[in-house]
């Protein structure tokens, strides 16, 4: 495995500070946030370290050549949007990025997008399959045309009541999971996978690992904690953030053994990305840093 981070939380840097930090620190690889330039629409989102329209054959050249100087790799190009929003029309804007990021992934030789499947929240689960199976096979033969393997995040994006009732990704169980590669059985269609997400939702993380083993194509490093008072008042049908809190690898419920017990015996070889989402290491740059600096040495317990 290799030991990396997500760029969403240094915006504040440039790609190459970005990676010389990650040299500083021994860290193996980081996720690159590839976000079109402009306005964020939520929290992490919105971060651009490198832009897929602006990627002439000098600025891959240029790419390539940071990573060799400073001995970090790219694990995979990250751009999380709603591509089942109900507007077609910003759907579509959504769905050609996702391209773009693919062949952007392609070029620079990273192999590997990270994204979310997305949904409607005020629609079913099967209307909103009907709007999978329309907009989700293109993007896919793209990938394979491409050489690049996708790996869906399993956030529920449902978190305020913004995103309610059905949350903002479809991608978040294991039922889920096995329907959603019944109807794209593509090797380039797989996961990226957060062991933070399923603890909320009242499941194992490291139970679906070997079942998904082929799938397993990138891992993020989150945890997360349960305010467990907060969830005797509110119980789980209250909206998430009310009784859980994002915290870094180490300072939540999830099992850490456990979970990278099971991702040894699925042979999982690929990339561990942390995902800093804790507010509590929000105040600076240097707390954000220091945040990274922190997961990655609880991390090193399982990853050498």
């Amino acid at each position: 495995m290799q030991l990396g981070f997500v760029s969403a939380i240094l915006p504040d840097l440039s790609l190459e500070e970005v990676l010389k930090f990650a040299a500083e620190q021994g860290f193996d690889t980081v996720e690159v946030m590839c976000w079109p330039r402009g306005k964020a629409e939520r929290r992490y989102a919105g971060v651009t370290h490198i832009d897929v329209n602006e990627l002439g054959d000098a600025e891959v050249e240029r790419i390539r050549g940071l990573t060799q100087k400073h001995g970090v790799s790219i694990s995979g190009l990250g751009y999380y949007p709603n591509p089942l929003v109900a507007d077609e029309k910003e759907a579509g804007v959504y769905l050609e990025h996702v391209k773009k990021v693919i062949s952007a992934a392609a070029r620079l030789g990273v192999g590997r997008m990270n994204t979310f499947v997305g949904r409607d929240p005020a629609r079913s689960l099967a209307d909103n399959w009907a709007l999978f199976d329309e907009r989700w096979p293109e993007v896919i033969k793209h990938a394979e045309r491409e050489g690049v393997r996708v790996g869906i995040e399993n956030c529920p994006m449902y978190f305020t009541t913004d995103e309610w009732p059905g949350g903002k990704n479809l991608a978040v169980s294991p039922a889920i999971w096995r329907e959603m590669f019944s109807r794209i059985p593509s090797d380039h269609f797989g996961l990226n996978y957060d062991p933070s997400h399923l603890v909320w939702q009242m499941m194992d993380p490291a139970w679906p690992v070997l079942e998904f083993k082929d799938k397993l194509f990138h891992v993020h490093a989150k945890d997360v904690r349960l305010e467990r008072d907060k969830l005797r008042q509110v119980g789980i049908l209250a909206t998430p953030l009310e009784y859980h809190t994002p915290k870094l690898p180490g300072l939540g419920d999830v099992n850490w053994g456990a979970f990278f017990s099971a991702l040894t015996e699925a042979r999982y070889s690929g990339p561990v990305c942390i995902e800093v989402e804790d507010r509590a290491y929000e105040g600076s740059l240097d707390d954000r840093k220091r945040s990274l600096v922190q997961a990655g040495r609880f991390l090193r317990n399982f990853v050498i």
